[in-house]
């Protein structure tokens, strides 16, 4: 299945790290964006990673495969198919100041942050606040009045 919406997801995720603000200790270095399991959207990162900053910081892309793989990311993406893992990788972040991000029903009551959703074929996101600010990120106003449902 080919994932149409992963560049529209890629643009979405560049425009979250707009309205989250992170922790001081968080804005050196490069921002790492990490993409767990296979998905079309690690690409379109990549591409953007080329072109794009955050802030002053450079974009760096990793893919882990697994739960266990994961570092200190800034955002994690969670594919569809590792969905089920999600439980596992709120264990291996929670440490960190780490914007969960997930592509599945469900999921913002699991634990995720901001999930992916299709509205009347547009590309949407549901906001769990709770979830982003537990991980000492700041929501901003603008990034909730996007969302589609804010919990």
């Amino acid at each position: 299945m080919v994932d149409t919406n992963s560049k529209m997801k890629a643009i979405f995720i560049m425009n979250f790290t707009k309205l989250v603000e992170w922790p001081q200790s968080y804005r050196q270095g490069n921002f790492v964006v990490g993409v767990v399991g296979e998905s079309p959207l690690y690409t379109e990162l990549v591409k953007m990673s080329k072109t794009k900053k955050v802030a002053n910081q450079s974009l760096e892309v990793k893919k882990y495969t697994n739960a266990s793989e994961i570092g200190k990311c800034h955002i994690v993406y969670v594919s569809r198919a590792k969905s089920e893992s999600i439980s596992t990788i709120l264990k291996k972040v929670k440490a960190n100041s780490t914007l969960i991000i997930s592509e599945k029903q469900g999921l913002v009551d699991k634990g995720a942050g901001i999930n992916f959703i299709v509205k009347n074929n547009r590309q949407k996101f549901e906001l769990n606040k709770k979830n982003v600010e537990k991980y000492k990120l700041k929501v901003s106003s603008s990034l909730e009045s996007l969302a589609f449902t804010v919990k």
